[in-house]
This record gives structure tokens, C-alpha cells and sequence, in this order.
């Protein structure tokens, strides 16, 4: 198995406005000791000897390649690809990589979301995605709590419960996957489709379910935190981030 890690971290980060007119919204600084959130990612993926990684990058891109460059200086080694606008949309961003031969239709790719933090074992990820012979292994946690409180009303409309922030109940995608490269040629298709942009949850992996392709489940209780907007850059208790990922540091 060719296993190459692809980092997602080209977008603009228009959530995460005003920081973003600044910053890269993946090199944000996080934890007591301000590193940016993309090197607790990458030292993620060295942990679990993912070492050779492809970062997809476009706008502030000079910012992660002056910080990280070859990779060297984190034990791994480190190309960039920028994203084309021809190909809108973050699977568009694996495709275009995929043009440029920078990932394969032989690798498989431990894809990752720019935004996420997370202390998942990748080595459990990675074996139950070769153990099932998957297409696709989404990494699910159990323990989302939905951001607003639940009000329960009788048949008359009083109030009868209030719930502040419950469990959704339901498993929730993190950000981290598991991809078959020999599937990214469905991109291309996708766009000749006339769609404008393709998204990997939104276009492609419902795609893959649709054919009746193999795709996984992998249900964790790890810590993650999902920093992709300024309100919940605000709330980030740094303190939080070094108990959870200080082991990479």
C-alpha cells in the first residue's frame, strides 16, 4: 500500500475574517505555545510515519512554504501543489493534484482538512480502511453536541424540555478520510457534468455510495476541533489544545 498524505489547505478562510486578511487560516496560531495549525497536523501524520505529503495550496500559500518547505526540519518530506481555478471546489483540488502527478490512481490518500484539529489514531484509521478493502474511510465521531439548545413541545405547543446543547446522536464527519486513488478519475467526469465546483462530501462520496462502492464508517470518540470559524477561533481554550496534542510537540 502507497499511502501519501494530502493536507487541504488552500482556501481562503472567509469564515475566519478579519484573521484571514493576514494569515493563511491554516497557519493561525494555536495552543500556549502559538505554533500554527497546520504544524500540529503534519506532526500528526509523522507520528504515524505518514511522511511523504502533498499540501494543495492557493491563496497565502508562501506563508506554509516558507514555514515548512521541504519538510525537513519535521521528518517528512513536503510538495506543494497549487489549486487551478478551472477546477473549483476542494475535490477539485485533489484532482488538479492529481493532473500534475503529484498523487496517483495507485496511492492511497489519508486526506485532511486544513482546519481540523485532532489527536485521531491514525494507525486504527488507516488499518480498519485496508482491513475492509474500502473505497473510502470516513473518520465519524460520536460525541458532536449540537451548538444551540433543544426545546421540546407538547401537542399544544407549550414547552415540556429544554436540553442546552445535546448530543446529536448521530455520528458527524471530522475531516480526516481514507481515498482510494484509482476513484479521483470521477472528479473529471463530475466536471464534465457541467458542475462548477466539486466537493469530496457533498459531490464525490456520495457519488462513490450511489455505485455501490465500498465506503466505511470509522467511529472514534477522539479529540477534534473543528476551527474553521472566527467564533470558534474565539472559544479554542489553548489549554484544551496542550492536553490533547502536546504529545506531537
Amino acid at each position: 500500500m502507497s499511502l501519501k498524505g494530502v493536507i487541504l489547505c488552500g482556501g481562503k478562510g472567509t469564515r475566519l475574517r478579519p484573521l484571514t486578511y493576514y494569515f493563511q487560516k491554516v497557519m493561525i496560531p494555536v495552543g500556549s505555545k502559538q505554533k500554527p495549525l497546520l504544524e500540529y497536523i503534519v506532526r500528526l501524520l509523522r507520528y504515524y510515519n505518514i511522511t511523504d505529503l502533498v499540501l494543495l495550496v492557493n491563496y497565502k500559500a508562501e506563508q506554509i512554504i516558507n514555514y515548512f518547505d521541504d519538510g525537513t526540519r519535521f521528518g517528512v518530506k513536503i510538495s506543494y501543489v497549487y489549486d487551478n481555478p478551472r477546477y473549483k471546489g476542494n475535490a477539485g483540488a485533489l484532482y488538479n493534484a492529481f493532473l500534475k502527478n503529484q498523487i496517483s490512481d495507485k496511492d492511497s490518500l489519508l486526506v485532511y482538512y486544513g482546519d481540523i484539529l485532532s489527536n485521531l489514531n491514525l494507525e486504527k484509521f488507516i488499518k480498519t480502511h485496508i482491513r475492509n478493502e474500502a473505497a473510502a474511510t470516513l473518520a465519524l465521531s460520536t460525541s458532536y453536541e449540537v451548538s444551540v439548545g433543544v426545546v421540546e413541545v407538547d401537542n399544544t405547543n407549550r414547552v415540556t424540555s429544554i436540553i442546552e446543547k445535546p448530543p446529536l446522536g448521530k455520528p458527524v464527519f471530522i475531516g480526516i478520510l481514507v481515498l482510494e486513488g484509482r476513484y479521483l478519475p470521477l472528479i473529471g467526469d463530475l466536471y464534465a457534468k457541467d458542475k462548477e465546483s466539486v466537493d469530496i462530501m457533498g459531490d464525490l462520496i456520495p457519488l462513490l455510495v450511489e455505485r455501490g462502492e465500498r465506503v466505511i464508517g470509522f467511529l472514534t470518540d477522539a479529540f477534534w476541533y473543528d476551527v474553521g470559524s472566527t467564533e470558534k477561533y474565539e472559544k479554542l481554550e489553548h489549554g484544551k489544545i496542550d492536553k490533547e496534542l502536546n504529545f506531537l510537540l
